[in-house]
Formats: structure tokens, sequence, C-alpha cells
């Protein structure tokens, strides 16, 4: 970020929402604040109600480099090690997918089809990364009880870490597993959102996406699905008679993945749109 005159909070907002627009970010002023609040380590209310206030020049240090960052398009999430999912706050690092909105469909489809949230119930969460999903539905459900499994195991530290800092280190697992290989025991409830981006289509995906967050966590192999065939053919031994399977699916692959499915003799319970009405989410049973 090019040198200032002021080291006031108004001044320097408004230039960096100004770099932050010309580099192409779609919500400049928001971001600025985010990277003001994360350098300077104030709120974001500050930023807009004590424009007159100065910044400390070590602040400002950080924060040139921050801008320059995301100016080159790298993450917000990667820049400050936090998102926020299901009105939770989670750390994520390059060695995680960055959770998104619409993965909150699968939340949404699952407590739906949960008549008694206090039930004891155990959640099994497969490529689990930051462990978002799995523990949105821990806080939502008090007596229930998750593994996750990632083959990653930088990634599987971060869903520790996550854990920890959500107060629900008690109630989940996080191993170190290559999806359901050598898993024992049955769970109420298979959650997962699965690779499924074709191979051949990531390098057109947006730059934030294509040459930042990790690609194990984005390829769905030649077709995109990969995935689901792995999960259709080996869940069903790990669901309990009255259990589900939910899977997130990228846009048009609903019915390929019915497909998939109901050829693993896996009956279709529910599918979901997300907030664009897009079909994202599928619920099965056995």
């Amino acid at each position: 970020m090019p040198a200032i005159s002021t080291n006031t909070i108004g001044a320097i907002y408004q230039q960096l929402s100004g770099e932050l627009a010309a580099a192409g970010i779609e919500e400049p002023r928001l971001e600025a604040r985010m990277l003001m609040s994360f350098a300077a380590g104030i709120d974001q209310s500050h930023i807009l109600g004590y424009p007159e206030d100065d910044i400390a020049v070590k602040s400002l240090a950080k924060l040139s480099k921050f801008a320059a960052r995301r100016k080159s398009g790298e993450p917000i999430a990667y820049i400050t090690g936090q998102k926020e999912f299901w009105s939770l706050n989670f750390k994520v690092s390059r060695e995680t997918l960055i959770p998104r909105p619409d993965s909150e469909t699968l939340i949404e489809a699952v407590l739906g089809e949960l008549p008694d949230k206090n039930a004891s119930l155990k959640i099994l969460d497969l490529g689990t990364g930051t462990g978002c999903l799995l523990l949105a539905l821990l806080s939502e459900l008090p007596n229930a009880l998750g593994l996750g499994v990632d083959s990653n195991p930088k990634t599987c530290d971060i869903a520790r870490d996550n854990a920890n800092q959500l107060g629900l280190v008690s109630r989940v697992t996080i191993q170190q597993r290559d999806w359901l290989t050598g898993l024992n025991g049955n769970f109420n409830i298979i959650i997962s959102n699965p690779p499924y981006i074709v191979e051949s289509e990531i390098a057109a995906l947006e730059p934030d996406v294509n040459q930042f967050e990790p690609h194990l966590a984005l390829s769905g192999g030649a077709d995109g699905l990969a995935a689901y065939h792995l999960i259709a053919t080996q869940c069903s031994a790990h669901l309990t008679p009255d259990g589900f399977l939910a899977v997130e699916c990228g846009m048009g692959q609903i019915p390929d993945i019915k497909g998939i499915f109901l050829k693993n003799n896996l009956k279709i319970k529910s599918i979901h749109r997300d907030i664009a009405n897009v079909e994202r989410c599928i619920l099965a049973t056995v």
C-alpha cells in the first residue's frame, strides 16, 4: 500500500478501499475494514465511528503487507487465518478449503431431519477439512458425538484446533484416514463435502481458488464424481438402520449422484437447494 500523508483511520480506510476496488475486489470497503481490524487489533465499528484516530506505524506496516497479499488474489480468509461459518469462527490455513455459505445448506438439511435435537447421535464427517460441518452440527446437537476424518495430517490439526476453541473437543475425535478405509463402527449420520470439481476445469476457476486453495480438496477426478462413487460403495456398512447420508454436491451434479447412489442400493431421501436456488445437498438412506 503506497504511503499516505496521514495515519488517521479515515484516510487509510478510504485509500485501502480504493486500492482493493481497483484490484477487482467485489466488496472493497468491507474487506478494507476486515484487514484494518486484523492488522491493528481494532473493531470494525471503531473504523467507522472514529475516523480521526490514528493507526500505529507498526500496524500500518502490517496492513501494507496484508493489502499486497489481498491485491495479489490471496483469499482474505488465508490472510486473517479465520472464516465465519454457521455464526461460528473457524481457523483456516492453506491446507484447508475455506468454508462457504453454500455448505450451510447441508447443516440445515441434517437438522431438519432430526425431530429430537437432544438425541444421542454419532456423526461421521468424511474429508472434514476445518471441521466446520461436523462442529457446526455438534454445536446444535448437545448430546451428539462426532468423528472427523481427513487424509491430510495438517488439516486434522486445524480441525482439532477448531474443536478446542469452540469448546467441543470432548465430543469430537479427528483422525487421519483415507475416507472410510479401516474404519470401524456405525453412525446415525454420515456427512461429507467431498471434492467435486472436474479436474480439467480447476484451471478455469477464479484465481483466488485455483491458485490458493488446496488441489486435493477441489479435484473430484475426471468427471468430478470420484468421491461419490467411493462414499456410495462403502457408507452402507457404517450407517445404522435408521441412519442417513448427507453430501454436498456441485452445480448440476445431482442427477449423476442420484444414479450413483441408486446403483449402490441407497434410497434418495431428499434434495435441498442453497440460497441461490441451486440443488446443493442430497440425503440418502440404506
